[in-house]
């Protein structure tokens, strides 16, 4: 029996590598990045940093991406536009930063982080619970009406509403953590619960030092505790989709007086996936709080965060869960590169440190080309991003990996790298993975 496991447990362990060979290679890549970006921008200066987002900028993309799968999730998968799905994204946000100031009933001050950002989640899933039981009597762009009501209903409260913001007399300037004083700093801790070294602070002051490794940065910490933790949601929520749960999902989808049909009962699905995604989307708002430790109503309950996380959806691929997460890195790398202002980054500032003067200052129609730079890219970074948009709509409407699975004629680009790389290495003739 002991001889059987041997040698069937390292088979086991090569297939199962062989089988998800490309999140293996996408998670040593996002591993590699702050280490490459500076090399990158050491060895080519402005050029790398002309197209790769900085450190920071990727903390925010991973949050915000995370948000953005959560979208995704339930309305890529039962087909019901959450169009005000920004209401779980800023009761997540606020819950941690409220509860740790003490702001919220019968939470004390100061709690831990992990906690806080749990409990956040699952008061979003509550509240998505409630929502649901109005919302899904109807369906198509009624569901979505209702959802997008609610989401503004919020918003309204929060930037109105001087409970939330003590001390200030305008409560759209946000809420910050530790606002009271008799509350101490804001120090979230990420990491495995009890396990020392694998805590570590989160923010521009945090930790710079992560399992007895010294990064000399807060941020790149950050990044990667932040990355673990969106990392640990996307295979949840992609074991979900995998699951008999997530098969009478997309049923829904494809046709849900069908699965009525045949005995599904269809409400309890829909309701479930939905209180699903608030609960990641809470988990998003505050992941991004817990590096920026504040957040305001515009960057949270605001329907255009909803718009974001839709567009980057349109743009990855709705309906295949890591695609939003890579359209929202398309989607903010085209912003930056195309509108991002001051040095160190941006189309803009390329051209103005290599171009020559003379060329600059030519005069085209009455303005200089330096002059046409800043009137046609300076702050004009969403004009684009929705020029682009249109574009997908009309001629890659499956997104950028729907359409990198239909051309591979396979239904998952990970079946077809595992069989090309059981094709090159061998195969133990198990059926590779989803």
């Amino acid at each position: 029996m002991s001889s059987e496991k041997t040698t069937r447990g390292p088979a086991w362990l090569g297939q199962y590598l062989r089988d998800h060979i490309l999140l293996i290679a996408i998670v040593a890549i996002f591993v590699a990045y702050p280490f490459l970006y500076g090399f990158l921008t050491n060895q080519f200066g402005i050029v790398a940093a002309m197209i790769l987002p900085e450190t920071r900028t990727m903390l925010t993309i991973l949050a915000l991406g995370l948000f953005a799968m959560s979208f995704d999730f339930v309305s890529g998968y039962t087909g019901y536009l959450s169009f005000g799905h920004a209401a779980f994204f800023g009761i997540g946000a606020y819950f941690v930063v409220m509860g740790f100031n003490g702001q919220i009933p019968l939470v004390p001050a100061e709690l831990p982080f992990m906690l806080l950002l749990v409990l956040g989640g699952l008061v979003a899933a509550v509240a998505a619970f409630l929502i649901g039981l109005i919302s899904f009597r109807l369906s198509g762009v009624y569901f979505a009406m209702i959802t997008l009501g609610i989401s503004e209903v919020l918003y309204v409260i929060s930037n109105n509403w001087d409970y939330i913001t003590p001390g200030s007399s305008d409560p759209s300037d946000g809420v910050a953590a530790g606002a009271p004083s008799d509350v101490g700093f804001f120090e979230p801790v990420l990491g495995i619960p009890f396990v020392d070294p694998l805590n570590a602070k989160v923010g521009p002051f945090g930790d710079e030092t992560l399992l007895g490794f010294d990064f000399g940065d807060p941020e790149i910490v950050s990044y990667f505790l932040i990355g673990a933790a969106v990392l640990l949601c996307y295979l949840a929520m992609k074991r979900i989709i995998h699951s008999p749960f997530g098969k009478v999902m997309i049923a829904i989808r494809e046709n849900e007086e069908r699965a009525r049909a045949i005995g599904y009962n269809t409400f309890r699905y829909k309701m479930g996936a939905f209180m699903i995604s608030a609960f990641f989307g809470a988990i998003a708002g505050g992941l991004l709080v817990a590096y920026v430790g504040t957040i305001d109503p515009q960057n949270s309950f605001f329907f255009l965060v909803t718009g974001f996380a839709l567009v980057a959806a349109i743009i990855g691929g709705l309906g295949t869960l890591a695609g939003p997460f890579f359209g929202y890195i398309f989607l903010e790398g085209v912003r930056e590169f195309l509108a991002r202002e001051g040095s160190g980054g941006g189309l803009q500032p390329f051209l103005e440190q290599t171009l020559p003067g003379g060329v600059l200052n030519i005069n085209l129609g009455g303005l200089t080309i330096n002059e046409a730079l800043d009137a046609f890219m300076t702050g004009h970074g969403e004009f684009y991003a929705g020029i682009i948009f249109v574009l997908f709509v009309l001629y890659i409407p499956i997104g950028l990996l729907g359409t990198l699975r239909q051309r591979l004629g396979t239904d998952s680009v990970a079946k077809y790298v595992s069989r090309r790389v059981a094709d090159r290495f061998g195969s133990s003739g198990s059926q590779p993975a989803e």
